[in-house]
């Protein structure tokens, strides 16, 4: 009864919701997203500097989230590059002094906060030619007024940016009276013009007064009451800006600090000054306001510009809006048509005749045009997601349950969706997919959890990562072996399939090659599986079987490759003046150098020999018939397989302890290219021995295994953001919405571009040789032009 009620609930969960159907609702869900970003973006503004500025939350006791963009937590280096020669000036009372010391921290971490608390305080860094000055005006009075009126209308030089902000002294020493306000008000008019005449200039802040823990307050200072400081931050917001016309000079209200202030100001030692934690976030907050417009940083995004569109992407655009005019007005012209040949009926017989046209060329067009007009239009959200200020972006931050319970989440799903396998072969084709889909999906968990930062999850995800490529050798090894296809056709086709969407999207989203780090590697190791069976002499199945010799054959070239892959481990120089050569260096270059590759190339090197070695000897036992490979069969006898299994759960159980324990990640990576392939066979054997295991397979994991290399690209730009350092926000103010959203339309995106690929691929790549050839032709002219582009 069970049974049949499950049965019947996945047939009503297909019946009404396909594939087809999730895609028109993922188009409706995105355009109307979009609409609504659109709208918010021209009523609110698109500038990120104010939301920095004014709004955000805590994710953690110490991660500061500002609304709608992303923060850079910027190193001392980083500071000193982006605050060269530059003079930065803090005005005002002990807060705007904390404030002072944790901007000084972030230049210079050595620097205490020594001195006199009530006076002017200096610092300089002679090396980068920086000073930071802090001057002690605790009132907005006539003094304040004369020190800003020097730089405004004086001949002294003005700071690049000024921090400013009192008035808890004036609430302390009037002891909170109106008419101390009503003087507040009278002051700040008078200060308000000078800061606006500097602000055409330099970066003005006003530091608006973060409300007080009035329990902890001593005597001196109950006073200060939090009415009153929201009185006093009224007062300035109402006045500032007030007869400044030009968005450019105005002064930018530093209010975010309120926020900040009110989550924390429970753990200040006096009730006044804030916990050290949160003044080192309100200074990252004023380096990313001003930094981020000069560096750049990746992970950055608040206070950054829409970069602007290069020649290759304008050309790309037009490439995409011409295939969509043509697309349309071939549909028409074949819509016309059809009505016009449309068939009549032969009055005489009664029967249909329909005339007889010979439409394959515009078919085949059609369907080459349509897949790039699907394709240009799956671009254009590409780049409103990662490249455009259209749609939001925030930081990860890493949770055990941010991991662990969406984990919990699929793997339900996968055993739900549990199928018998059309054959019970070891690794065949439908647990394979299985494989590559559940560890799709816990990598892209891993990802948008920043679980990274927890080394037993990184060094886990790791052997996920090197049993993709254990597959690699293992399947086109497979390949070659039994087919003994070494023709053009077979590697073109597995070049496109691997390489298509990294290409269009290294042009349409203005990155490097490499920067998809995993195809390359896929690519490249593909080629050396080629080389090492494709060279003299060709060693295959058919031929090894007629003589023995030949499998010493075989055990020759394997251990060469061995023997290759371990001089270029230990020769770093080699390998990088190898892949440095133009126009090698093109594609493997990262931010200038191919440390990346050289790093990503040596922290799986030896996997892919493993997975080739494997498939070899399974092969050979499988020839010999030692196998049993029935259906609910065990692979071997009772005794081994028993014996099997229990070393297998042992090398798994050994492998995640050792993971688990590493100091470090230098130490577990230095060590990972030895040991994975234990963990890699262990999981093989204790899924295939038992006849069951091997019988079973889930459904749900197959499905996104067949798409897994669109998901690990796609989610670079629509799923994650900042190229992978962020998290896209299509619905904000509600994360687990958010994801769900965009979980969704992003399936759908890495489904329907595999179909494109695939579409393409039989059209771009014929079986004829010499059609072949010719395209091939035009392909090199393509990178070809592509290259004098970039360095144009």
């Amino acid at each position: 009864m069970a049974a049949l009620a499950y049965t019947v609930g996945k047939r009503e969960i297909n019946h009404y919701f396909s594939v087809r159907s999730a895609k028109a609702l993922a188009l409706g869900a995105v355009l109307l997203l979009a609409a609504c970003h659109a709208a918010f973006r021209h009523y609110r503004g698109d500038d990120t500097c104010e939301y920095l500025l004014s709004s955000g939350r805590f994710l953690g006791e110490k991660v500061w989230q500002p609304h709608t963009c992303m923060m850079h937590k910027y190193k001392n280096s980083e500071a000193k590059n982006c605050l060269l020669d530059k003079h930065i000036a803090f005005i005002g009372d002990s807060r705007i002094r904390q404030l002072f010391y944790s901007f000084v921290k972030l230049i210079k971490p050595q620097v205490k906060e020594e001195g006199n608390k009530h006076g002017n305080i200096l610092f300089e860094d002679k090396s980068a030619s920086i000073k930071v000055d802090f001057l002690w005006y605790p009132e907005v009075n006539g003094s304040m007024k004369q020190c800003i009126k020097s730089w405004a209308e004086g001949s002294i030089a003005k700071p690049h940016v000024i921090v400013a902000g009192a008035a808890t002294w004036s609430i302390k020493i009037h002891n909170g009276s109106n008419e101390a306000l009503m003087q507040y008000k009278i002051n700040i008019t008078s200060i308000a013009p000078l800061l606006e005449k500097l602000a055409k200039s330099s970066d003005v802040y006003w530091v608006l007064q973060d409300p007080v823990y009035e329990d902890m307050l001593s005597d001196s200072r109950k006073m200060i009451t939090n009415e009153k400081i929201d009185a006093y931050n009224e007062a300035a917001v109402s006045i500032l800006n007030s007869s400044s016309r030009n968005s450019k000079a105005k002064v930018k209200v530093f209010s975010v600090s309120k926020l900040i202030a009110q989550e924390t100001i429970m753990q200040s030692s006096d009730g006044l000054h804030l916990p050290e934690s949160s003044r080192e976030t309100s200074a990252m907050i004023l380096m990313n306001v001003y930094c981020n417009k000069i560096l750049k940083p990746i992970d950055g995004s608040c206070c950054q510009p829409q970069p602007p569109l290069t020649l290759i992407q304008k050309l790309a655009f037009c490439f995409f809006a011409l295939s969509i005019i043509g697309y349309l007005i071939l549909s028409f012209i074949y819509r016309n048509n059809h009505r016009k040949n449309k068939p009549c009926t032969d009055m005489e017989s009664g029967e249909e005749k329909k005339p007889v046209t010979n439409t394959s060329p515009v078919s085949t067009l059609e369907t080459l045009l349509h897949s790039f007009c699907k394709l240009g239009l799956i671009m254009a959200y590409f780049y409103l997601c990662d490249r455009a200020n259209l749609f939001m972006k925030e930081n990860k931050f890493y949770t055990h349950s941010s991991f662990f319970i969406p984990i919990i989440y699929i793997l339900v799903l996968g055993v739900f969706y549990t199928e018998n396998t059309k054959e019970t072969k070891m690794l065949n084709r439908e647990q394979t997919d299985e494989w590559k889909g559940w560890m799709q999906l816990v990598i892209l968990i891993y990802h948008i959890s920043g679980a990274s930062t927890f080394l037993p999850v990184y060094m886990h995800v790791r052997v996920l990562v090197a049993a993709y490529l254990f597959q690699t050798g293992y399947g086109h090894f497979s390949y070659f072996w039994l087919k003994g296809d070494f023709g053009l056709y077979r590697v073109c086709q597995v070049l496109f399939r691997l390489n298509f969407l990294v290409v269009v999207l290294c042009i349409v989203m203005d990155r490097p090659y490499q920067f998809y780090y995993f195809v390359p590697l896929v690519t490249v190791w593909f080629m050396i599986i080629y080389a090492t069976l494709a060279v003299w002499p060709q060693i295959v199945q058919k031929k090894a079987n007629g003589n023995c010799f030949w499998h010493f054959g075989l055990l020759l070239k394997l251990i060469s490759l061995l023997m290759c892959i371990y001089f270029l481990a230990n020769s770093q120089g080699v390998f990088e003046k190898i892949f440095s050569l133009w126009p090698l260096s093109t594609c493997f270059e990262l931010n200038g150098n191919v440390y990346e590759w050289w790093f990503r190339w040596k922290l799986d090197r030896y996997v892919v020999f493993h997975g080739m070695l494997f498939a070899s000897i399974y092969l050979a036992l499988q020839k010999r018939q030692v196998l049993s490979e029935g259906k609910g069969d065990h692979l071997f006898s009772n005794k081994i397989s028993n014996v099997l299994l229990f070393i297998s759960v042992v090398c798994f159980l050994t492998y995640s302890i050792w993971a688990s324990s590493c100091k470090n990640k230098t130490e577990c990576n230095e060590l990972h290219p030895s040991v994975s392939v234990v963990q890699i066979l262990a999981f093989v054997l204790i899924r295939n021995i038992p006849g069951y295991a091997r019988s079973v397979y889930s459904s749900f994991f197959a499905w996104f295994g067949r798409i897994s290399l669109e998901l690990f690209i796609c989610q670079y730009h629509i799923w994650l953001a900042a190229d992978t350092k962020g998290i896209l926000v299509l619905i904000p103010g509600n994360p687990t919405l958010n994801i769900i959203v965009s979980t969704f339309i992003f399936v759908c995106v890495a489904h329907e571009i595999s179909q494109i690929t695939n579409d393409l691929a039989q059209m771009v790549v014929p079986k004829d040789n010499a059609t072949l050839l010719r395209r091939l032709l035009c392909i090199v002219g393509f990178f070809s032009g592509l290259l004098f582009l970039s360095a144009i």
